[in-house]
């Protein structure tokens, strides 16, 4: 619980300005997915009320309101992909539709009173440590500011999308846009469609259109291992005994969180501990694909799991399709009218749809941060490589906290469950600023370097790092995305907050404690 304020002398009242924004608050957060209704559910609990929920878009949901491409769902099972405090018994299927998620999330605000809280169209453009008050001046939407005594980033990584820059891309006189910005307006019925990329939304979505459009022509650069989605519909009499019976449906998400730790295992420890999956990916692959021609095409040259491995049963029965062409000649240029690949061959296109992802190391770098002693967060990244303590805390940048910061993404199970132990920790963190009337609260660099060492250490001999490249890496190929361990064990090394990993400042005198 929060201490008065008068016990630690400093007024933190939030004053709304005239625009709706507040000019002051305890805590703001940045972004409305999962990790900023999350903190915002927690802080409520918690009896923290001083807090803003900063959101550049018009509603919340983040990553669930951007991408609403035709068959978009998620590749984690419902009941993991939720809340454990906060289970939904009416998923319609065991892999969650997009709409659902987002109708989810929209509860999870209503339920837990966040409305009053919720700041929409205030995009977050940078955030200055000012080291005379122990607070942060975040700038809003390039003009506004809001004083805050600490700032927890819950902006997320697939929010940016990545556009490749092709040659002539300029010159197209069609459609053109990224899957995570769909254009509902643009007509795909009976046309010449090009779609680039084939990763997990492309996978998604190509099934969706493909007998719709008249050609399609899906550019494929690398393979993704792909392995059958065990989805199925949930039915009524099943919803029913959830709802009536929760301890159902929380054994049903205990005995899938343990069977996706199982698959962690293999993750993490050597390559070769992959083989069994592997070979199962290659099975399906032959029973579904019997030309192999198409079938050499779609196999990976890369061990499996050092890209995301890709759920789904309708893909390979889309790239068959007799209006379907697969291209795995790399492009040379677009033109007025359509694709010309590496062999001089063009394809006429009258939309170019982009499943291309995002960029995940600008994912908190697009806004400029500066922390103590006018350090760019920016800057320290670009030359070190993304990192933070226990992917929370940043030394030099006192109370500022990163919900899915680097190393802590996953590649085999939700990341709801690192959200849910970071949000944890980060309440423990406030709360030890109470206790003491710390004005700040900084992670030491010292303590912030081993856990770094030891993520590298034990990235450098797992699938993820083991040859291939992938958004799990930055431009220097460094894994900065993946927890490369059980994700049990970071709720043990996130379950209790050590003072003595950080330094305080005391209210009063501002001295170190």
């Amino acid at each position: 619980m929060p201490l008065a304020d008068s016990e630690c002398g400093v007024s933190v009242a939030s004053v709304p300005s005239t625009d709706g924004l507040p000019t002051d608050t305890d805590v703001g957060v940045i972004g409305s997915g999962f990790a900023g209704i999350g903190m915002g559910i927690k802080l409520k609990e918690a009896g923290r009320h001083d807090f803003v929920i900063l959101e550049k878009a018009a509603d919340l949901g983040g990553t669930w309101r951007d991408n609403d491409y035709p068959g978009c769902t998620c590749d984690v099972p419902s009941f993991l992909y939720s809340f454990s405090y906060e289970q939904n018994p009416s998923w319609s299927r065991m892999f969650s539709p997009r709409d659902e998620i987002w109708a989810y999330l929209e509860r999870c605000a209503d339920t837990y009173g966040l409305r009053q809280h919720l700041q929409f169209s205030a995009e977050v453009t940078g955030a200055v440590y000012d080291e005379s008050t122990g607070r942060w001046q975040v700038e809003v939407n390039g003009s506004d500011v809001i004083d805050a005594r600490v700032v927890v980033s819950g902006v997320g990584a697939l929010h940016i999308p990545k556009t490749p820059a092709l040659a002539g891309i300029e010159s197209f006189e069609g459609e053109s846009f990224h899957s995570a910005r769909w254009r509902n307006d643009v007509e795909l019925d009976g046309r010449d469609v090009a779609v680039i990329g084939t990763g997990a939304s492309s996978i998604q979505f190509v099934p969706a259109i493909a007998p719709r459009v008249r050609q399609l022509s899906v550019y494929q650069r690398t393979a993704p291992w792909i392995t059958p989605k065990p989805d199925r519909p949930i039915g009524a009499r099943e919803q029913r005994l959830y709802a009536r019976y929760p301890v159902m449906q929380r054994a049903v998400r205990a005995g899938l969180y343990w069977a996706m730790e199982a698959r962690g295992a293999g993750f993490a420890m050597t390559p070769r501990a992959m083989g069994w999956l592997e070979r199962g990916s290659r099975r399906y692959l032959e029973r579904k694909v019997p030309d192999p021609d198409l079938r050499a095409k779609l196999t990976p040259d890369y061990q499996i799991g050092c890209k995301r491995v890709l759920l789904t049963r309708d893909y390979l029965p889309a790239v068959q399709r007799d209006n379907v062409e697969l291209v795995t000649t790399p492009i040379a240029q677009v033109g007025p009218h359509g694709i010309v690949d590496a062999d001089g061959i063009e394809r006429p296109a009258d939309v170019i749809v982009f499943g291309t992802g995002f960029e995940v190391p600008g994912s908190l770098m697009h806004m400029k941060v500066v922390g103590r002693d006018g350090a760019v967060l920016n800057d320290l990244w670009t030359h070190d490589g993304a990192a933070a303590h226990l992917g929370m805390a940043v030394s030099g940048f006192p109370n500022l906290f990163l919900l899915l910061g680097p190393n802590t993404g996953l590649g085999h199970t939700s990341v709801v469950f690192m959200i849910e132990s970071q949000i944890r920790y980060i309440v423990q963190a406030l709360d030890l600023m109470d206790d003491t009337c710390a004005a700040g609260i900084e992670v030491r660099a010292d303590v912030q370097d081993r856990f770094v060492e030891r993520v590298r250490a034990k990235l450098a001999g797992s699938v993820w790092q083991s040859g291939c490249s992938s958004w799990y890496q930055d431009d220097r190929g460094r894994n900065i995305a993946i927890w490369p361990h059980f994700t049990w064990k970071y709720w043990l090394d996130t379950r209790r907050i050590n003072p003595a990993d950080y330094r305080l400042v005391r209210v009063a005198s501002r001295s170190d404690v």
